[in-house]
């Protein structure tokens, strides 16, 4: 109670002062400091760093594992080792909706860090295929919980007008991730198991997670729906300062009230609130049939094809990632998520192109490369400054509160199903159709997508959680 007493002093002192001083006024008016929530979203995005570290920590080291745990030169084994992890993924996906609402979203970020610590070991002790393969699967659950906790974290921790940018901030954690893991992996093919230490290496940040998420603060949101109004008062006065609480909480309260988690099923997701569901599952297919995950699975193998150094190459991917994503990170507020989405995908094409006519008879030799690893380049920053973190950033924002947890669960259960198949079968399928079939089907994805945006994509900019909410009852109604 004494929380409560608290804020509602806090409104009657402010309410009486706006009266009088046009100075309250104006504080009141004043957009809410990003300083405040800054240091619990970049807590959060330290699960993004450990999902694109162990994404990319198989790129530089494949080759070493297969030589010592006996399958070098079996494409199937390979591409196991790599979407075992996925498949791991998906399971920690669908359950990540439920914890999430059972436990919180604190909780749930420090429940993941169990299984990703474990199979890091498992992994990096391994004597066999199959140990390797236990190890990436319990990797992968907890991978897979982590980035839908992240993306319903980020969105109801941070005031509406840098929300996009703090979604950047995640995908710049995830790139800063994959590129450690490439820059950590270059001397395993000189050093005799540098790749166990690879592995090891991710348990860090992964007991960071769990302790420094100790002092974070819980969503107001998830408080709120399990009725503890007083609870998310005192976070929302920690994340956006005592002046903006009461509006902060008048907004929520046109949200029901109440413990009603357990209520959502299955039926409800696929039918009342189907809209939002096909396109948060369709967004998410799109982006791994792009084969954005592929180049970064594989790009090793795809440089030494043109006898680029593997090593050099790589941490050309990891900058241009990486430059992409704060290219993002100052857009996305500014252009608005759907013009970032259709630049993104229609410039992903364009890459794709580049790789099919590099591929193809009319270019060989130097010029061959050059078109191939540009091709490469241009197709990895375009994803980053659009398709990359959109998605996550724009579902987190347009599902209902009601349901945004379980229903980011299925749709990135959809992401995770894609990018199981697209790294299992990407080096076979080089093999049997050949560069130009598949690069060419890529690019066709990344079409389909313009036009799919342009057709279902609302644009969520400056726009606060509820007023999102509001706009597509309005739009299913009509």
């Amino acid at each position: 109670m004494r929380g409560r007493q608290r804020v509602a002093s806090r409104e009657y002192m402010y309410g009486n002062d706006k009266e009088q001083n046009p100075a309250s006024m104006r504080l009141l008016n004043a957009k809410p400091s990003w300083r405040r929530s800054l240091r619990h979203v970049i807590v959060a995005s330290i699960s993004s760093f450990l999902y694109g570290y162990h994404i990319g920590v198989v790129n530089e080291t494949l080759e070493s594992i297969s030589v010592d745990l006996g399958f070098s030169g079996n494409t199937m084994a390979e591409g196991l080792v790599v979407s075992i992890c996925l498949g791991g993924a998906f399971i920690g996906s669908l359950l990540s909706g439920w914890i999430a609402d059972g436990v919180g979203r604190r909780r749930s970020f420090q429940l993941c860090v169990l299984p990703m610590i474990i199979g890091a070991g498992m992994s990096a002790t391994a004597k066999t295929l199959w140990g390797m393969l236990l190890g990436r699967l319990f990797v992968g659950t907890g991978i897979g919980l982590g980035p839908p906790v992240a993306a319903l974290y980020v969105a109801e921790v941070s005031p509406p007008a840098i929300r996009g940018a703090y979604g950047g901030l995640t995908q710049i954690a995830t790139c800063l991730g994959l590129l450690g893991a490439l820059f950590i992996g270059i001397p395993s093919k000189e050093i005799v198991g540098w790749w166990r230490i690879c592995f090891w290496v991710s348990v860090i940040p992964a007991i960071i997670l769990a302790l420094f998420m100790e002092i974070c603060a819980e969503s107001p949101y998830w408080l709120f729906k399990r009725g503890r109004t007083t609870e998310a008062e005192a976070e929302f006065e920690k994340l956006l300062g005592g002046v903006h609480v009461k509006s902060a909480m008048t907004e929520l309260s046109k949200s029901d009230k109440g413990d009603d988690s357990g209520a959502v099923k299955l039926s409800e997701l696929f039918g009342r609130h189907f809209r939002v569901m096909f396109i948060g599952s369709t967004l998410f297919a799109l982006q791994q049939l792009s084969g954005i995950n592929a180049i970064f699975y594989f790009s090793s193998t795809v440089f030494e094809s043109f006898g680029v150094p593997s090593d050099t190459a790589n941490i050309c991917v990891g900058i241009c990632n990486l430059l992409g994503s704060v290219i993002s990170m100052i857009l996305l507020d500014k252009l608005g998520r759907k013009v970032l989405l259709v630049g993104s995908f229609f410039s992903m094409a364009v890459a794709m192109g580049l790789q099919v006519i590099a591929a193809s008879s009319f270019a060989s030799g130097i010029g061959a490369t050059y078109l191939s690893v540009g091709g490469m380049l241009l197709f990895v920053l375009s994803f980053a400054f659009g398709a990359g973190p959109v998605p996550s950033l724009l579902m987190s924002e347009i599902l209902p509160g009601r349901i945004r947890a379980k229903a980011m669960a299925i749709c990135l259960a959809v992401h995770w199903v894609i990018n199981f198949f697209v790294g299992l079968l990407f080096l076979r399928a080089l093999e049997k159709v050949g560069a130009q079939v598949v690069y060419t089907s890529f690019g066709s994805f990344c079409l389909i997508a313009v036009f799919f945006v342009k057709k279902y994509v609302l644009e969520t900019k400056g726009k606060s959680l509820q007023e999102i909410e509001v706009a597509l009852l309005a739009q299913e109604a009509t």
